[in-house]
């Protein structure tokens, strides 16, 4: 399973206002206290029938926001039935094809009255535009709607990628949603960005600052072309972030009044607003799923509440939503209790502790006004080069790489114990968790699940107006081809039945598709330390082979969870590797053809969504019946125990998963693959 990163939005300001009376017990005097955040949980999963229960019940617990996961098919626009969704359906989120699945999704739940985050981002215009056509049916104004989509597509080209079109039209989408939210649902925040997944990527304070502020000021430029004069500084006071929060929660806590403070300045000195209430930096957050561990998972409850510390203790930089990942997000996919459990670690510091009754505990820190200004230096370096560069959308292959390279001096440091990871690289030595106990701690998704939602698909095809829709997704195209806004046209495809991969057909169509930098050079980087064994392990190897020992790395299916398979080849590179990475979203039938055209002598295969086995099982088989039987192949991933052994049945040489944190020793394991199976031959 995926490592349910968050991605909610729907804020108010920071920061808060008081919002309770003191009230008189007897003689004693109450303290004032500030309204709490949103409490969210991200939650998704098999079908929307079940999503919807799942929403409903937590709704009932005191969830005060809901927070929407889609699965990878519906946030890369294929429906359910696409040879690319295969293994994918309603795995790391709920599957929505088209209206009916809108429908049953937010089934008794009043859209009109609800605080809505949908994790959306390259499909964002027709998720939104099925989530109105729903709303109108449920008899709601429209205007009344509250919530938010996330809509940031140049995360999803450094980190994420969820992405189909190439920037400059996915940049223009984003304002499209943005400019007809002005104009008809001016309570809806219409594009969230996303540092979160930055930070996942490996950035560091200062990038996922510079990095996120100038994906702002992309979106703001070109917005500003399609609003009134008069609207703009509105729709600036629209723009919410949703950021991450790491375990070193100082620098955290310092990192979100740097990025509060940043904004004001951007926002006043670059487009003028004046007014202090659209200059507020808004934002949502996740805590870090990067640090989440696979070894003695109990110790997450901790990380998790130190995380949400950094985004709650400083009044003046306090989150105004917060999601909570789950104890066992590194094993798999969480269960509703242990999403409760979340939950209720929120109630308990809201309700339970004194926090909201007292001001910004860190004005005039002397140290905390240090660091801050230390981030906001670093940031404004690195937004000048930006800049220099012309902005965000132009620079998107220069952050990448430079994500991919701090990434790998994460890892580093983790390997080296320079940076100690409680569980993993210390104290390793423990009890067996009772939490993982009988059902391993997970929840699994049904894989019978994908051919009911896809018998659905088909019925729901079968009995709606195909001429209608065909109008309709005319229109559409005519509308993208001409440079209009797409907002109308999506939502008249969405009443008419249009489902979700007809819609991101005519996107592609008109718009082409994309494939974003990897990040990994073909050049060796300059840090060998340390890997002088595994470069004479690996140059003996080639010698004995004729030529450089080949490895292609793949990545299967729909997951866009790249940074393991990208610090793979990077290390693999630098220990001597011929490599092949190509990037994300990759059939089995295209990893097993490049394997045969580039004679690899072992593939590496990464998959962090949950569909491992359907998509390994298919790879192998192509493998036997291309004669590439021969072959190691590797695999890493979210995988569990029982599974492991499962492709281990299938023929899978080697199964790596979170624990497995030393790249090194993986590297050593491949070389000897390759050595024995040259012995072999």
């Amino acid at each position: 399973m995926v490592l349910r990163c968050g991605e909610l939005t729907g804020f108010l300001c920071v920061p808060i206002k008081s919002q309770t009376a003191i009230f008189l017990l007897g003689e004693e005097k109450m303290a004032e206290k500030d309204k709490p955040w949103l409490f969210r949980t991200y939650a998704g999963h098999s079908t929307a029938k079940k999503s919807n229960e799942l929403y409903r019940s937590n709704l009932a617990k005191g969830q005060t926001g809901l927070s929407v996961a889609f699965d990878l098919p519906t946030q890369t626009g294929y429906d359910s039935d696409h040879v690319l969704a295969r293994g994918e359906v309603g795995k790391v989120g709920v599957p929505v094809c088209h209206l009916g699945d809108m429908r049953a999704l937010f089934n008794e739940i009043p859209l009109e009255q609800m605080n809505t985050s949908m994790t959306i981002n390259a499909t964002a215009p027709w998720l939104l535009s099925l989530y109105i056509a729903v709303a109108e049916e449920q008899g709601a104004d429209v205007r009344q709607l509250q919530g938010t989509v996330q809509n940031d597509l140049v995360k999803e080209y450094l980190s994420r990628g969820t992405y189909i079109c190439p920037p400059k039209p996915s940049l223009t989408m984003i304002t499209d949603v943005a400019a007809y939210t002005q104009q008809h649902l001016p309570k809806w925040n219409p594009m969230n960005v996303c540092s979160y997944h930055l930070q996942e990527a490996g950035a560091t304070p200062e990038q996922e600052l510079a990095y996120a502020l100038a994906t702002g000021i992309a979106v703001l430029d070109d917005l500003k072309k399609k609003v009134a004069e008069k609207d703009f500084p509105n729709m600036v006071g629209r723009i919410s972030f949703f950021v991450n929060a790491g375990i070193r929660f100082v620098t955290e806590m310092c990192k979100m009044r740097a990025f509060a403070e940043l904004w004001d300045e951007i926002t006043l000195a670059r487009y003028g607003i004046e007014e202090e209430k659209y200059r507020r930096f808004r934002y949502g957050v996740q805590v870090n799923s990067l640090g989440l561990t696979e070894p003695q998972p109990e110790n997450n409850v901790y990380r998790i509440l130190l995380e949400m510390l950094a985004v709650t203790l400083s009044k003046n930089a306090r989150a105004r939503a917060v999601q909570l990942p789950a104890w066992n997000e590194a094993l798999g996919l969480p269960r509703p209790w242990d999403q409760q459990w979340s939950l209720r670690m929120q109630q308990i510091v809201a309700y339970e502790t004194d926090l909201l009754e007292f001001g910004d505990l860190f004005d005039g820190n002397p140290a905390v006004a240090a660091k801050v200004e230390e981030l906001k230096n670093g940031a404004r370096a690195e937004l000048e080069l930006l800049d220099s560069m012309g902005g965000a959308i132009a620079a998107i292959d220069y952050m990448k790489g430079r994500l991919v390279e701090s990434n790998a001096e994460r890892l580093n440091r983790i390997e080296t114990k320079e940076t100690v990871v409680v569980g993993v690289n210390r104290w390793t030595e423990g009890e067996p968790s009772p939490l993982t106990a009988g059902d391993g701690g997970i929840m699994t998704v049904d894989p019978g699940v994908e051919d009911e939602q896809i018998s659905r698909l088909n019925a729901w095809r079968a009995e709606r107006d195909d001429l209608a829709v065909a109008t309709a997704l005319e229109k559409l195209r005519d509308d993208a081809a001409a440079g209009r806004n797409v907002m109308p046209a999506s939502i008249a495809a969405a009443r008419a039945g249009a489902t979700t991969g007809e819609w991101a057909g005519i996107m592609r169509s008109v718009h082409g598709e994309y494939r974003g930098p990897t990040g990994v050079s073909s050049s060796p980087s300059n840090r060998t330390e340390g890997l002088e064994p595994i470069r004479e392990a690996v140059d003996a190897v080639s010698q004995r082979l004729g030529r450089r020992l080949k490895f292609l790395v793949g990545k299967p299916g729909l997951d866009g969870h790249s940074n393991g398979a990208e610090q793979i080849a990077f290390r693999a590179r630098d220990c001597g590797m011929d490599i092949t990475y190509e990037g994300i979203r990759l059939t089995p039938e295209q990893i097993v053809a490049r394997a045969r055209e580039d004679d690899a002598h072992v593939v590496g295969l990464s998959i962090l969504s949950g569909s491992h086995l359907p998509l390994i099982e298919d790879t192998m088989n192509r493998m036997r019946a291309e004669g590439l039987s021969h072959i190691p192949v590797v695999v890493g991933g979210i995988i569990p125990d029982e599974d492991a052994e499962k492709l281990r049945a299938m023929g899978v040489a080697r199964v790596y998963t979170p624990k497995d944190f030393e790249l090194n020793r993986i590297m050593m394991d491949i070389v000897a693959l390759v050595d024995q199976d040259q012995a072999a031959a």
